[in-house]
């Protein structure tokens, strides 16, 4: 008879040779005395504050000993960390905007540290798994069916094989429990809260993957999905750490998808595929070359395109590639290689009068010296003067030799004096007015010596200012040695 509310209860002798004390880093109470918050932060957000912190940001890799450690950082450091991750205006301070985020359900597993560092994967590609215990929310047969699953969702990707076991001991052991739950050294917080945690490839508890009880579990869209929340704790039992693209499975945060449309997003199948390989008989997609659209197709097009001092930096999803204008060179990263901080999926960018690049995704924007997001950042773009109603930047540019830049949304355009720091009176106006022959939406502008390059899906225009007239229409991959 199994125990329902021991999650692994004869694993300790039978197969752990790991010490805990690993595992109990990322449960340990770090005794920072609370911060000073502003007046209407009350004390109930203060603790909230300082116990999210406590379990997601609290531990760091030390690379010296290859080993973990309780970072030294202030509350302060950490917050401002937790809001970069997620994409935030970083304040070091807890707003109504990063309280919201710490409380929603989400996975119990550390925003930083553990996985992808010391751990990389399974050293094979054949596992099993063992379901201990079910829950009474669902049926067994529902439940053994989104957990098969959630397992095919990484399968689909890799070269990866999984099989259920009924009895021993697997590789992945898959139990439900409540709060101090088996020989688990990470406790549940009730409903909502933590909804289920995991542990990284290895032995002992390596692999495991834990749901809390006292959530409500489900097939559909009440209460929390069992298979969405499973095919992400299995992302990290084969070693994946969270990810801030919030259209990624591995993103911590919980949110219902339709499971009948359940995509990986391509952030997901570049990490799994990073450590795996492709499926057999499929062309490996390992980001070290990163996987991307071909630049010479006939439908190439690009969400942002930015100069930086010689080069031009041309951005799509995840990746970016940088031209050479002179000599038709170009070379291809992850936008998370060259600038850590950023999201992928930038919608606009520009290089301003002082050599920094200006990146857009949503009402958020972020300033980069060389490889370095300024402190402060990223901020809601209103601060820049658009007006409440201007949710996101479609493409920008800034004119070097007038010191203006100009911010195009839908078929109309702002003008912002990079002296002053402030936006034009007088603004919006049509695009097509200032810029004839410009009559699409712009995806994508830059300036290469003196001209224009306006870009829609994948047309580009070339456009003289003096002249204010269209010289030149091209395929938006014309930079590229197609």
């Amino acid at each position: 008879m199994e125990q329902k509310a021991e999650c692994c209860p004869t694993r300790t002798w039978m197969r752990a040779k790991i010490s805990l004390s690993l595992w109990l880093l990322t449960c340990a109470a770090v005794s920072d005395a609370l911060p000073t918050y502003p007046e209407k932060a009350s004390e109930e957000d203060a603790k909230l504050v300082q116990n999210y912190l406590n379990k997601f940001y609290a531990i760091e890799p030390d690379p010296n000993q290859r080993a973990w450690k309780i970072n030294a950082e202030s509350t302060d450091e950490k917050l401002q960390k937790m809001q970069q991750f997620f994409g935030l205006n970083v304040t070091g301070k807890p707003d109504n905007e990063t309280l919201e985020i710490m409380k929603k359900p989400r996975c119990g597993v550390p925003d930083v540290g553990l996985y992808g560092f010391a751990l990389p994967g399974w050293k094979k590609t054949k596992l099993t798994y063992r379901i201990v215990n079910y829950t009474p929310d669902m049926s067994k047969e529902d439940v053994d069916k989104a957990i098969e699953k959630a397992f095919k969702v990484w399968s689909a990707v890799t070269p990866l094989v999984f099989t259920c076991i009924r009895k021993g001991i697997a590789d992945i052991m898959i139990a439900f429990g409540t709060t101090a739950h088996g020989h688990c050294p990470r406790y549940f917080d009730g409903p909502l809260g933590v909804l289920a945690h995991a542990f990284p490839p290895g032995n002992g508890l390596g692999g495991d993957v834990h749901f809390d009880e006292d959530e409500d579990w489900t097939t559909g869209s009440a209460g929390f999905n069992l298979f969405l929340v499973a095919a992400h704790e299995f992302g990290h039992a084969l070693g994946l750490s969270h990810s801030n693209d919030q259209r990624a499975l591995m993103f911590p945060s919980y949110s219902y998808v339709s499971v009948s449309e359940f995509p990986l997003s391509p952030d997901d199948i570049s990490g799994i595929q990073s450590i795996y390989g492709s499926p057999p008989n499929v062309p490996d997609k390992r980001p070290t070359t990163p996987t991307s659209p071909k630049t010479c197709g006939s439908q190439m097009s690009f969400d942002a395109i930015t100069t930086l001092r010689r080069e031009v930096i041309f951005l799509k999803g995840r990746n970016l590639w940088r031209v050479y204008p002179d000599n038709s060179e170009s070379e291809r990263e992850l936008i998370s290689a060259f600038w850590p901080n950023l999201p992928p999926g930038i919608e606009a960018a520009y290089e301003n009068t002082k050599d920094q690049i200006l990146f857009f995704k949503g009402n958020k924007f972020w300033v980069i010296s060389g490889y370095q997001v300024l402190v402060g950042y990223p901020k809601n773009i209103n601060t820049l003067g658009f007006p409440k109603s201007v949710k996101k930047v479609d493409a920008a540019v800034c004119n070097k030799n007038t010191g203006k830049t100009d911010f195009f949304i839908g078929d109309k355009y702002w003008r912002f004096d990079e002296n002053s720091q402030s936006m034009e009176k007088g603004y919006p106006r049509l695009t097509v007015n200032e810029f004839p022959g410009i009559s699409h939406k712009v995806d994508a502008v830059f300036q290469q010596k003196g001209l224009f390059y306006f870009f829609h899906e994948s047309k580009q225009w070339e456009f003289d200012p003096i002249a204010k007239k269209v010289t030149k229409e091209m395929e938006s991959n014309s930079w590229f040695n197609c």
